[in-house]
């Protein structure tokens, strides 16, 4: 185990210097110039010249590169071309809003997922799983935009009982926070859950047709509890791997629910920082959330190993 773990962290931190060139070049690829951007179409070449020569933006490439690099590894991403303040404190500010919205969000998919899953698999072939299996296909079908956009209407412009959109920052208390992030989360979570079901089902299905399955049914135990106890536990490797895709995605691929909840987080930020030719946050954004990624995956095959002990002796 000591030996996959060690493998495991060098291969991240190879993806990872990999991803940062891949990065870095990249955004250098991208036309506009900053220094343009942020002096006006007015500037004369001499003043763009000048403020190119600030920004360090005329050194040599490698030197660059190493110098972002080097600040990533310290935690120091440089400042804001746009914004002029440190990218850390802009990545804080957002990140204490994607965060949450992404774990509540993914929690809501869970507890959703596993129990129609379940559901389904154990009534394969009959109404309710094909009733389940076709809100799932809805809910992969129909965008989280829409899904969104219905929220608002039901809960708060007909019913008001969540804010509409906004975030009051968690100064203005916790339970004031959570519920401007209530509709958002739900948004986020519908389509994650129905493919998280539709994954469940399968990979519940293949193992209850598994021939240790039918000898613990031989040996009398309780159908429920071969399902729950037996079954399940050995379909959830697939379900661990979206959910770790899934998590990654909900950090900083919600751009679309931030803008209609007119939100404060990662997707909106990096959104803006794109329009704006900031290339120094989009580069240090695109890597933190590659950083967590490479986290999150390690996280999930450490995870295989405590859910299918089986897997230990061949690690």
């Amino acid at each position: 185990m000591t030996a996959y773990l060690l493998k495991r962290l060098i291969i991240a931190a190879l993806t990872l210097v990999l991803a940062s060139m891949v990065v870095f070049a990249v955004m250098e690829i991208l036309p506009g110039d900053p220094a343009r951007l942020m002096l006006g179409l007015n500037a004369s070449a001499d003043q763009i010249e000048v403020l190119r020569n600030q920004m360090g933006l005329n050194a040599p490439l490698i030197l660059r590169y190493l110098h972002w690099a080097g600040g990533l590894l310290s935690l120091d991403f440089g400042r804001s071309y746009t914004y002029s303040v440190p990218v850390i404190d802009l990545v804080r500010e957002r990140v204490a809003v994607s965060l949450p919205l992404a774990l509540i969000a993914l929690a809501l998919s869970t507890l959703i997922a596993i129990p129609v899953g379940v559901f389904s698999a154990s009534r394969q072939g009959r109404a309710g799983d094909t009733l389940a299996m076709g809100a799932a296909q809805l809910g992969v079908a129909v965008p989280n935009f829409w899904f969104a956009l219905m929220l608002i209407y039901l809960f708060a412009v007909w019913l008001r009982l969540v804010p509409a959109g906004g975030f009051p920052g968690w100064n203005a208390g916790i339970w004031v926070a959570l519920k401007s992030l209530i509709l958002p989360a739900v948004a986020l979570a519908l389509p994650q859950a129905a493919i998280l079901g539709r994954v469940a089902r399968s990979a519940l299905i293949e193992v209850l047709n598994e021939d240790y399955i039918r000898t613990a049914r031989a040996k009398g135990l309780p159908y429920h509890a071969v399902l729950w106890r037996h079954a399940l536990r050995n379909a959830m490797i697939p379900v661990l791997t979206i959910l770790g895709l899934q998590f990654a995605f909900l950090l900083a691929g919600t751009i679309i629910i931030e803008n209609v909840f007119y939100l404060p987080g990662l997707g909106r930020l990096i959104f803006q920082a794109i329009t704006q030719r900031d290339l120094i946050v989009v580069e240090s954004i695109v890597m933190l959330l590659v950083a967590a990624v490479i986290v999150i995956n390690l996280l999930v095959d450490f995870s295989y190993a405590i859910v299918d002990p089986r897997l230990r002796g061949r690690q």
